[in-house]
C-alpha cells in the first residue's frame, strides 16, 4: 500500500443558502410521514448537485485537476437553475429532489467536470448519463419512498443562477455514531465564463 496522501473530491454545485432553506421546509414536512425514521436524512450542510465524482484523488493530482475544472468553468456559461420534483434511485436506497431550468448547461458542465478528472488521470470508471439531483434521503436497504417522491413532485425553489463550480472535499464519519453524515468543505471555487 502506497503511503501517498489522498482526499476524496467531487465536483458539484452548490445551491445558494435560501433555495436549500426552500427545500428544508419542503423536506421537514417529508420528515413527518410515515415511516420517515427508517431513512437517514442528510441535512442542508449536504446538499448539492454533484457534477462528477472522484473518490479518492492523490494530493499530487490535485493541482492539475483544479487547473482543468478551472478551464471548464470558463469554458462554461452561467445558467439558470431550480431544484424541482423528486425521485428515487435503487428501489428506495436514494430519496433526492431533482433539477429544472436549463438543465442541458448542467448537463455540458458534467461532462467538462467528468472530462477535467479523466485528463487529470482521476479513475472515473465508465460514462454514465448524468442525471442532475440532489441527495435528501438514504436507505441501507430498499425502501418504499414513492410517497416522499410524490410529495417532491410539488416543490419548485426558485430559480437561481449558477455562476461557479465547486470542487468539495468529502470527509467521511470516522466516529461510528449511527447517523453521522460526512463532513463537505468547498477546497476550490471557479467562476462560470469568460471573467472567471
Amino acid at each position: 500500500m502506497s503511503a501517498t496522501n489522498t482526499v476524496r473530491l467531487f465536483a458539484a454545485v452548490l445551491p445558494p443558502a435560501d433555495v436549500s432553506e426552500q427545500l428544508a421546509y419542503a423536506v421537514a414536512g417529508l420528515r413527518g410521514l410515515p415511516g420517515a425514521d427508517g431513512l437517514r436524512w442528510t441535512g442542508v450542510p449536504g446538499w448539492h448537485f454533484t457534477l462528477a465524482f472522484y473518490g479518492e484523488v492523490a494530493e499530487g493530482v490535485v493541482p492539475d485537476l483544479s487547473e482543468r475544472l478551472a478551464r471548464a468553468a470558463r469554458r462554461t456559461d452561467a445558467f439558470a437553475l431550480a431544484v424541482r420534483g423528486g425521485g428515487q434511485f435503487g428501489h428506495g436506497r436514494a430519496l433526492w429532489a431533482g433539477a429544472a431550468g436549463e438543465v442541458d448547461a448542467l448537463r455540458l458542465l458534467a461532462d467538462r467536470a467528468e472530462a477535467a478528472g479523466r485528463k487529470a488521470g482521476v479513475d472515473m470508471g465508465e460514462h454514465r448519463h448524468y442525471k442532475p439531483h440532489l441527495t435528501v434521503a438514504r436507505s441501507r436497504e430498499a425502501f418504499e419512498v414513492r410517497p416522499y417522491a410524490e410529495a417532491l413532485d410539488a416543490f419548485t425553489s426558485r430559480t437561481w443562477t449558477v455562476d461557479d463550480l465547486a470542487l468539495v472535499r468529502s470527509n467521511l464519519p470516522k466516529s461510528g455514531v449511527p447517523g453521522e453524515q460526512p463532513r463537505y468543505e468547498v477546497a476550490a471555487r471557479w467562476s462560470l465564463g469568460a471573467a472567471g
